[in-house]
């Protein structure tokens, strides 16, 4: 299954996701409890970063499919709920994957 159609399926129980890197061509998994950000540092790949909380908007990335659980005081509720940026320091999925212009 594409990650495009993983992204329209509901999280499963345990939590774990898929995070497609669209412009690398990778997918990677992230496990319950580990934010998209630390479950990329895991991986090797570097994004700027500031406060880890979801303040500053440092790491803000554009969400090509999926739905994020958004955790940041950074978005306005009308932003977060367009699901077309994220904060990958603090915020997780709504989906089985999340697929991101990385």
């Amino acid at each position: 299954m594409s990650p495009t159609e993983l992204a329209r399926q509901a999280l499963g129980a345990d939590g774990t996701f898929k995070l497609h890197l669209a412009r690398r061509g990778t997918t990677i998994q992230v496990s319950p409890g580990h934010s998209v950000l630390q479950a990329l540092q895991a991986a090797g790949v570097e994004i700027p970063y500031a406060c880890s909380e979801g303040i500053c908007g440092t790491c803000l990335t554009p969400v090509l499919a999926g739905a994020p659980e958004h955790w940041d005081s950074y978005q306005t509720p009308e932003e977060q709920a367009a699901n077309t940026h994220m904060t990958p320091c603090c915020s997780r999925s709504l989906t089985a994957c999340l697929v991101l212009d990385l």
